[in-house]
């Protein structure tokens, strides 16, 4: 039985329409991330499976149930919002057994399920506290064991992780990690951070403009984008692209491009079952870790580059550079500590590596 069901989803406000006809199943247990820029309607998604946005379309289904028009507290989800949502004069006791208060449930059965609650997430010695005494970190915390006492059939996080450092979000990703493999619950979280989908997800749904891009793995949506947006949008740094424009095709299934990036670039690649003609544009994408600095022309096309600066990061470096054009290309190196001069680089481009997009951003494969 899948955990969350989206079928044909539409959401409009008034004559304009921000959600597309997006289909998405969760199976029961999973951890999916609905990634994508600011405004791509992951928020909005998330909200209509909450209950607390209507649907202008579509079915949402939890558990086998159809719950498109069930009020938000039947559905049997808890969500954990950007904002943590704390009662500041009550106690983290008290913030997380609220909801079970206002029930009137049981105080042994209140007890046993925050007692368990702060166990899991380590929130113990700070029962007796209020929000004001705690870090942000354990503010969150708080807002997850509010979530859990419920034992929700479905676990929704609204960028949970927004608010923190940089050091509190990587500890926070561990501990959100942990507990999924701890109570194997099912968890739909929105981020617009990609790190935070590829260390978090057990499935990505990509969205741009209400639309749903590519569902896939983390490393399934690295190796295998469908289209130049999820191509850029996965993967830290991003992709490199360079524009060309196909030469007459060859018979033997291969396909001479040049570069219009980088002029007097000339490199013949497998165009698979793409039809293409000879003048149609095309874009040429490549990943930072794979652009070679050796000069090599048996595996690819070499490029001419203007160092701008290098990052030295310690395990990895990061050089930014330029072509003549003006073109930005990022090239990733690790263990290396030799720092780029600025004089001109001469690199390799491995055609094994390179990515074939067409004049609308779809893959050609």
């Amino acid at each position: 039985m899948s955990g969350v069901s989206l079928s044909n989803i539409k959401k409009a406000y008034g004559p304009i329409d921000v959600i597309h006809d997006v289909n998405i199943k969760v199976e029961q247990g999973e951890f999916v991330v609905f990634v994508g820029p600011s405004g791509c309607g992951k928020s909005t998604l998330l909200r209509m499976i909450a209950g607390l946005e209507e649907t202008t379309g579509g079915t949402i289904d939890i558990e086998g149930v159809d719950v498109t028009h069930l009020e938000a507290a039947k559905r049997g989800v808890s969500m954990v919002f950007q904002s943590y949502a704390l009662y500041p004069h009550l106690s983290v006791f008290d913030n997380m057994a609220f909801s079970m208060q206002i029930a009137r449930r049981p105080k042994d059965e209140i007890k046993q399920k925050v007692d368990e609650a702060a166990r899991i997430l380590q929130l113990e010695d700070h029962l007796d506290r209020k929000p004001s005494q705690l870090s942000g970190g354990q503010r969150q915390r708080v807002a997850i064991g509010r979530a859990i006492v419920r034992q929700p059939k479905v676990f929704l996080f609204d960028e949970p992780l927004s608010n923190l450092d940089a050091e509190l979000r990587v500890q926070m990703r561990m501990e959100i990690a942990r507990l999924h493999n701890q109570i194997g619950a099912t968890m739909i979280y929105v981020t617009h951070d990609q790190v935070e989908a590829m260390t978090l997800a057990d499935k990505i749904v990509v969205l741009k403009s209400g639309s749903v891009q590519q569902i896939g793995s983390p490393l399934d949506l690295y190796d295998n984008p469908d289209n130049q947006f999820v191509a850029g949008f996965i993967g830290s740094p991003k992709m490199n692209f360079l524009k060309g424009i196909v030469n007459e095709p060859r018979v033997d299934g291969k396909i001479t491009i040049t570069l219009d990036d980088a002029p007097n670039t000339t490199f013949d690649i497998t165009s698979g079952s793409a039809t293409l003609n000879a003048g149609d544009a095309v874009t040429v994408g490549i990943r930072p870790e794979n652009i070679g600095l050796e000069h090599d022309e048996t595996v690819g096309p070499t490029v001419l580059l203007k160092p701008e600066f290098t990052e030295e990061l310690g395990g990895v470096s990061y050089i930014h550079t330029q072509t003549k054009d003006g073109v930005r290309v990022t090239i990733e190196r690790r263990s290396e500590r030799n720092r780029i001069d600025q004089e001109d680089l001469q690199v390799t481009l491995p055609v094994r590596d390179l990515f074939l997009f067409d004049a609308d951003g779809a893959r050609l494969r």
